[in-house]
């Protein structure tokens, strides 16, 4: 397992000016402390300041107030310390996968040979060996965000940060690539936040489950997740969950979105 990092996010505030209107406050004040290899589901209602948050953390976007520290160092700009996958896999078009997950390494000016090595083993990591050579219109929607989840690992981040990823898939296919992300997990031992809108999705794969506010977002709760490691999808099954599901609603639901 890799060293993973401890996540903290301070008194965050972002807001996005507008033309014409008043700005538009995205998150306030928002604080959260992630720990070293623990997974963190995020979970609100649209337009809340989930995937804003991705983004400061990913040294995408720079706050207005407040900070996010990497084990004790600021995120200021983009991070290699850190790996964030978008709703869209985002790869591109003209290079082939091995050439998508590998950019990275391109950019950070890894030898061929170093790069070769690499891509080898993320490959076999996310079950895309026989894919290398074809590009990403030949991969289904499940394999090109398999494709995105390797080339975000490329530099081993100590934190993957995913926002919505597997929200275009089907509902079956969803349910596996939980378990597969949860063996991910198992095998690399990397810090991971997911947003999602699922509360089935969060509680599987989570340890905490912070729920926020609406607009602008703040932390309304964060609810524990007990039930044991390893999961299987027989876990939603149980008690633990039923009760876990039933608190994360109870703090979205004067937000009308308890679904």
């Amino acid at each position: 397992m890799t060293s993973a990092g401890r996540l903290i996010a301070t008194d965050v505030s972002v807001a996005f000016q507008v033309p014409r209107s008043a700005p538009v406050e995205a998150l306030e004040g928002f604080s959260l402390s992630v720990e070293r290899g623990e997974v963190v589901a995020i979970i609100g209602p649209n337009g809340c300041g989930k995937s804003t948050f991705l983004r400061v953390a990913a040294g995408l976007l720079a706050p207005q107030r407040g900070s996010v520290t990497l084990d004790d160092r600021p995120i200021v700009g983009p991070d290699p310390r850190v790996g964030l996958v978008f709703q869209e896999p985002r790869l591109l078009p003209w290079r082939s996968v091995g050439e998508n997950i590998t950019y990275p390494l391109e950019l950070a000016g890894w030898p061929h040979e170093r790069r070769d090595e690499r891509l080898a083993a993320l490959l076999d990591l996310v079950g895309l060996s026989e894919s290398a050579r074809a590009r990403p219109s030949q991969l289904s929607g499940g394999m090109r965000q398999r494709a995105a989840i390797a080339r975000a690992l490329a530099l081993e981040p100590e934190v993957l940060l995913l926002d919505e990823p597997f929200s275009a898939l089907d509902a079956l296919t969803r349910e596996r690539f939980n378990l597969e992300l949860l063996e991910l997990w198992e095998r690399t031992g990397t810090t991971i936040v997911i947003v999602t809108h699922s509360i089935p999705e969060a509680i599987l794969l989570a340890d905490r489950v912070v729920v926020m506010t609406p607009r602008p977002g703040r932390v309304a709760a964060i609810v524990p997740i007990l039930a044991p490691r390893p999961r299987s999808l027989e876990l939603l099954d149980g008690a633990i969950v039923s009760r876990a599901a039933a608190e994360i609603r109870a703090h979205l639901e004067p937000t009308g979105e308890a679904a």
